[in-house]
């Protein structure tokens, strides 16, 4: 993996967090399932792990993962490989 995979895979992964996030209900689900606090995903968000734990929210409800791909310009297969970069 080179650093450009990597920054891409970070930025398509923060893309889908501030999708994610848009969203109150989602965004709301979204702390409640990864256990992080709003000032804990503050301090966070250009972490792998929180970027990668976006994603993997977003893929554990395949409509959701369909729509933020749509929305910011990718496909989901995108998205589940930009995970798999940043999980390495």
């Amino acid at each position: 993996m080179t650093l450009s995979d990597t920054n891409h895979a970070a930025t398509l992964a923060l893309r889908a967090l501030a999708w994610t996030l848009g969203e109150p209900a989602r965004a709301e689900r979204f702390l409640a399932l990864t256990g992080l606090s709003p000032d804990v995903l503050r301090a966070s968000a250009g972490d792998p792990s929180t970027l990668a734990a976006a994603i993997g929210f977003l893929e554990s409800h395949e409509p959701d993962l369909v729509a933020c791909a749509d929305a910011i310009g990718a496909t989901p297969q995108d998205l589940a490989e930009a995970r798999r970069r940043l999980d390495a």
